[in-house]
């Protein structure tokens, strides 16, 4: 009886076994064919060979490719753009961006029909959740691909859903359902012609069996990888097998094999300029190291830092300065961690401001779409609405005039409500637009301030410094608590404009004596920095305008010229008459700032710099000068230029 209940149970397996290769092999011949324009089939295969090392030139390949797929109206074609262009952003580490554009080659897919495109980009969004750590919701997006590839017999997208489903589990650690998926892939692969899947396969059999202590496996997946990929179209893969291969020879004790290795690969990523797979090499290199020589380990950290930063990879950054901290404080070098640990915290400020901004971005355009949809709606009703009265006119004539009564009455309601409604709708959203900067104001300009005083009283606290060092740490914590309390006075001056609105009490001022008394203020500034300055304002112009506020305007503009000049330079202020009004002009021979810093100076999208001789400060001065001189009836503006100078301009009406 079990022996007959062993064989049925085999017997089925078998046949489920022949099933699911026929299928697979079957849908190879039943996927319909998308018909795509040579030249853009040119185009992607050139975003694809310069996507890892010159993401400039495969960005000018991409916007190539949208123009020709916008004008021959071709909508796979714009996908196939749209996809590549994401994956240019996702190697950046730059996922927002990234997923937006995967979700418009979505839409496009979607609306032809494009089974491999919908299956593809599916996948690529889940790689984005994937590497932003939000495994989850990755899975969510693998499997979602899994049942539209089944669904469809597309064989080759099946292989690589279960593959990806695979690396979403592979990064919950959770090995055994990633191996059960990884298997099936493997199962697959097996039944269609080779490709670079297969390689990823082989890679991720080897780091599972790695990470469950499985060496033997590891290095059995690993090398059939390496030895299918020494050709120069899979080299990319060849380098991340390499390495991999590498930190298992490491983890078994055979350093000098895994160095040997990982300088090899090293090697060929440099020879195919592909700075992704470097890095990743690089990073290897810095970890074996780690225990034999620090200096060397510091040495390949800092090379892949250099790589990440001439890539904007911000997170990355991020990541490798974590790792460079850990070292020095090894080491012993506390000044040094230091000083990379704020590094790492300004930039992952940055970061996460920028994210911040991007979320509001997207909040807000969600907003737009919901008020536009609620307004076609609208728009509905109201055609409903004079149908039926329409009908009611022609189907009762004797009833015409009460209709006509009624109407009016109906309308002149319906415009009261719809004033109401637009008001309320007008307060609403000043409301909301004040509290996302406030909120977008303190996550950048507070946050990060205290987190910076915490770290330096803990190096005080912790015994680790001699008495010059504690001293040296004393007087930057003093000095960065007076920027800080500078913030604190800005927002409030902020906030109360933006919620209790500006009060204007305009008088006429003598230009050149607020000048005079606003330089006395910050002299010691100027002395510090043996700035020469000058007031070429002749002292009968005068200006109308609030004396407070005209105060801040001069004192700001004063004191970001000292900031940002070297020791040694000038700043000169002088005036001139236009029609009528007052141009008031702020020049200095300071560093100056590119055409890209200009053109957000005023605005919320402007982070702080610390000056030539590391002022702190924050970036609300100049937006509060900006309200201030809108309020006084004036403009103000900017003119720079990098290691040169730069010119603020502020006009203000004749007094």
């Amino acid at each position: 009886m079990i022996a007959s209940k062993t064989i049925k149970k085999h017997y089925i397996k078998s046949l489920t076994f022949l099933l699911l290769i026929l299928c697979s092999v079957l849908s190879l011949g039943f996927q319909p064919t998308v018909k795509l324009n040579p030249q853009l089939k040119l185009y992607d295969s050139l975003v694809s060979r310069y996507r890892y090392f010159k993401p400039d030139t495969a960005l000018y390949f991409v916007n190539r490719g949208l123009e020709l797929a916008n004008r021959l109206n071709d909508d796979n074609g714009k996908a196939m753009m749209l996809n590549q262009l994401g994956m240019i952003y996702d190697n950046k580490g730059q996922y927002n961006e990234s997923r937006k554009q995967y979700l418009q080659a979505l839409t496009l897919y979607q609306k032809t029909g494009n089974v491999k495109g919908i299956s593809a980009v599916t996948i690529r969004l889940g790689v984005v959740e994937n590497r932003k750590g939000n495994h989850d919701k990755a899975i969510e997006y693998f499997l979602k691909s899994l049942a539209i590839s089944e669904k469809n017999n597309y064989a080759f997208g099946i292989m690589e859903s279960n593959l990806t489903v695979a690396e979403g589990y592979l990064g919950q650690k959770n090995y055994p359902v990633a191996l059960k998926y990884l298997k099936k892939a493997e199962f697959i692969n097996d039944t269609i012609p080779f490709s670079n899947i297969t390689l990823n396969i082989y890679n991720n059999f080897g780091v599972i069996y790695r990470d469950i202590k499985r060496y033997d496996l590891a290095e059995h997946y690993l090398k059939k990888g390496i030895a299918l990929s020494n050709n120069i179209k899979y080299q990319g893969l060849n380098i991340t097998l390499t390495n991999n291969l590498a930190s298992v020879y490491a983890l078994t004790g055979k350093k000098q094999e895994a160095i040997l290795l990982q300088k090899d690969a090293l090697k060929k990523a440099k020879e195919i300029q592909n700075f992704l797979r470097e890095m990743e090499v690089l990073l290897g290199l810095a970890e074996n190291y780690k225990n034999i020589d620090g200096k060397i380990s510091l040495a390949y950290y800092q090379q892949a830092l250099e790589l990440a930063k001439k890539n904007n990879i911000y997170k990355r950054e991020v990541e490798i300065l974590n790792q460079m901290v850990k070292l020095y404080r090894q080491a012993g070098n506390y000044k040094e961690a230091l000083r990379l640990k704020e590094a790492e915290k300004n930039l992952a400020d940055s970061f996460l401001y920028q994210d911040i901004n991007s979320k509001i971005s997207d909040l807000q355009a969600d907003y737009e779409l919901s008020k536009s949809e609620a307004r076609v709606k609208e728009l509905q009703y109201i055609n409903t609405q004079q149908n039926l009265r329409s009908t009611i006119i022609l189907g009762v004539a004797i009833l015409g005039l009460f209709v006509l009564v009624f109407m009016a009455i109906n309308n002149r309601r319906n415009r009261q409500f719809n004033q109401l409604l637009s008001k309320a709708n007008q307060e609403l959203k000043e409301s909301n637009s004040v509290k996302d900067k406030l909120f977008s104001v303190l996550a950048h300009d507070l946050r990060g301030p205290f987190a910076a005083i915490i770290n330096l009283l803990g190096m005080v606290k912790a015994g680790y410094l001699d008495e010059q060092e504690k001293a040296e740490l004393i007087d930057k914590i003093t000095q960065n608590s007076t920027a800080y309390l500078d913030t604190l006075n800005d927002l409030v001056k902020w906030g109360e404009t933006q919620i209790k609105g500006l009060r204007i009490n305009p008088q006429t001022i003598s230009i050149s004596e607020e000048i005079n008394l606003n330089k006395d203020f910050l002299n010691v500034l100027l002395e510090d920095k043996k700035l020469s300055f000058s007031n070429e304002v002749p002292t009968d112009i005068k200006v109308v305008a609030d004396k407070a506020h005209l105060d801040f305007i001069i004192r700001n503009l004063i004191g970001n010229s000292i900031k940002f000049t070297n020791a040694g330079g000038s700043i000169k202020i002088f005036a001139e008459e236009e029609k009528e009004v007052i141009k008031i002009t702020v020049k200095d021979t300071g560093i100056g700032m590119s055409a890209e810093k200009q053109s957000r100076i005023f605005n919320f999208e402007n982070i702080s710099l610390a000056g030539t001789g590391n002022e702190k400060g924050n970036s609300l001065g100049l937006i509060l000068c900006k309200e201030y001189v809108l309020a006084n009836k004036g403009t103000i503006s900017v003119k720079s230029q990098k290691g040169v100078g730069s010119e603020f301009s502020f006009t203000l009406p004749k007094g």
